[in-house]
């Protein structure tokens, strides 16, 4: 017994040391771990579930989404990816996991995950007129671009196809963060769903993890924009490109080259700005790069 709460130490501090929460083991070899140790609104998070080695399906809830765990040899445990909207309360809230053994033997366990407030900025943007209050002759395109945004949401894959860490779009400072006040030519228009990345015109982009391509073309706003679904509603978006290498459709491995940046759309400077949507929320894309998924 103390050979055993002496090793749960050591993984837990562990774990403490990379980012990443640990819960109490329970009876029967059940615990869980999550990272970002404290979750704030607008946050992906990455679970860990440890069970009875027997299991064979794992399923939970968290915030009111359904998740789908995949297990891992690597680290023995069963994993997903959830989130925290940006209109998430700072509270307690209950990750319940339920597993089905070889024997058909059903067992739910709760853990309690505490969930802080973001302290995001505001930043002030100047835009053509035409971004801020578009002319009338636009208006059509735009609605058309919404219905076409929704339809490319709809189709995200019930599998996940993402596999391991996910890896920065381009290699570059960041020059614009997630969850900012925009504030475009002194007009508070929205919050900033993305990651800007301060790239020059031409600069390859290349997507963060496996997918497939599920919107390739230009938008209003957007600019020339690729949209990558990752399975289980989980997308990533790259907007303002100057160039689209790839098509509606395809499949792309992570570091596959997707287009060449630059300042099409909304856009103030040539820039990439990558976003992350998951199950209809904006999550900060920063946190999702730091993330440490195990490997199959």
């Amino acid at each position: 017994m103390f050979h055993f709460c002496r090793q749960f130490s050591m993984i837990f501090l562990l774990l403490a040391s990379a980012g990443i929460s640990a819960s109490e083991p329970r009876p029967g070899g059940w615990s869980a771990q999550w990272e970002p140790t404290k979750p704030v609104n607008g946050s992906p998070v990455l679970f860990r579930v440890t069970a009875p080695a027997n299991f064979k399906q794992l399923r939970g809830s968290f915030l009111g989404q359904e998740l789908e765990f995949r297990s891992s040899l690597a680290c023995h445990c069963w994993y997903a990816i959830a989130g925290v909207s940006l209109a998430a309360k700072p509270g307690t809230y209950t990750l319940r996991v339920e597993g089905k053994s070889t024997g058909e033997k059903q067992i739910t366990m709760s853990y309690l995950v505490a969930v802080g407030a973001a302290h995001y900025p505001s930043s002030t943007l100047k835009v053509a007129p035409g971004f801020v209050e578009p002319p009338k002759e636009a208006l059509a395109r735009i609605e058309e671009d919404q219905a076409i945004k929704k339809r490319a949401f709809a189709t995200t894959q019930p599998e996940p196809e993402w596999a391991g860490l996910f890896q920065p779009p381009a290699e570059a400072e960041v020059s614009g963060v997630f969850g900012s006040a925009r504030v475009f030519n002194g007009v508070k228009k929205s919050q900033h769903t993305g990651l800007d990345f301060r790239v020059t015109t031409g600069t390859p982009i290349a997507a963060t993890n496996n997918g497939t391509v599920i919107l390739a073309r230009n938008l209003y706003f957007e600019g020339n924009c690729v949209m990558i679904d990752h399975g289980q509603g989980l997308i990533t978006l790259y907007l303002h490109l100057s160039e689209i290498k790839i098509k509606e459709g395809d499949t792309v491995a992570k570091g596959q080259l997707l287009g060449l940046s630059g300042g099409t759309g909304r856009a103030t400077a040539p820039h990439l700005h990558f976003a992350v949507r998951w199950r209809g929320e904006y999550l900060n894309p920063q946190t999702l790069l730091e993330l440490h998924p195990p490997e199959q």
